[in-house]
């Protein structure tokens, strides 16, 4: 079938690690000649939007807006906003995670917050976990932004915003709520940025744990790409089968029957 618009993976579909996907460039390429509306959806809370199209531009060619960009960091912008507890917010996470909550009018408290925010901090201590913990127990929300619990690097998989997460569930008694892929939050706040229904868009990434479960679990179809973290040896194993799947995103025509 046609699809109105399509939800799209970073890494692993569009590059690898530093490294550029050509069919990837050559499919947004596409997708702009063909003026279908198209956004990036990604776990990433370290980079804002504006980096990320920045990145994007100079490292791989390829060419986007700003608002073409939705990460975890917007999706957790956009819950705490629907929630209206209030504007009082600990988070712990990188610079593109506090800026992201702090420009759309929340500030930080340490002592009384409305939510406590966990992403990635590669500078984490004792002291903030400590922080979180007594706010969490004090009736704070307890969000997530991802549940990524490792990141692959080349000295092998280091803990993940999910490890952190982890910690703080344990040592509150508390479930975070998760924002990021594959829970359901940020795909319906993309759908609803994209203004399009479940069954108008596709998702589509390289990673069948976040981003095609994400697509299965909310009902959205599916296509992987094997071009990063699921391999084409796993596919025959899987609980269950994406819509499609593709060596190369080079193979996907936009007139499907």
């Amino acid at each position: 079938m046609s699809y109105k618009g399509y939800l799209i993976d970073l890494d692993g579909t569009m590059y690898l690690g530093s490294e550029p996907i050509e069919a990837g460039r050559r499919f947004i390429n596409r997708l702009q000649e063909n003026n279908l509306p198209f956004l990036f959806v990604t776990n990433n809370t370290t980079k804002t939007p504006g980096h990320v199209k920045q990145e994007l531009a100079e490292k791989f060619d390829i060419h986007v807006s700003e608002q073409s960009v939705y990460t975890a960091t917007l999706a957790t912008v956009d819950y705490m906003k629907d929630m209206n507890l209030g504007n009082k917010v600990y988070i712990i996470g990188e610079s593109g995670l506090k800026s992201g909550i702090l420009d759309a009018g929340f500030v930080m408290d340490e002592v009384n917050p409305d939510y406590v925010v966990v992403g990635l901090d590669k500078s984490i201590d004792y002291d903030k976990l400590k922080i979180a913990t007594l706010a969490i127990r004090k009736g704070a929300h307890f969000i997530g932004t991802n549940p990524d619990k490792n990141l692959p690097t080349d000295e092998g998989l280091i803990p993940g915003a999910g490890s952190f997460i982890g910690l703080l569930e344990i040592a509150t008694g508390e479930k975070a709520k998760i924002m990021g892929k594959p829970e359901a939050i940020i795909m319906e706040k993309a759908l609803e940025k994209i203004n399009l229904d479940k069954h108008e868009a596709i998702m589509v990434g390289d990673n069948y744990e976040t981003d095609i479960c994400a697509g299965i679990n909310n009902g959205i179809d599916t296509l992987l790409v094997l071009t990063g973290f699921t391999k084409k040896e796993d596919v025959p194993n899987l609980p269950k089968a994406p819509t499609v799947v593709l060596d190369s995103l080079d193979e996907w025509s936009f007139n499907h029957d």
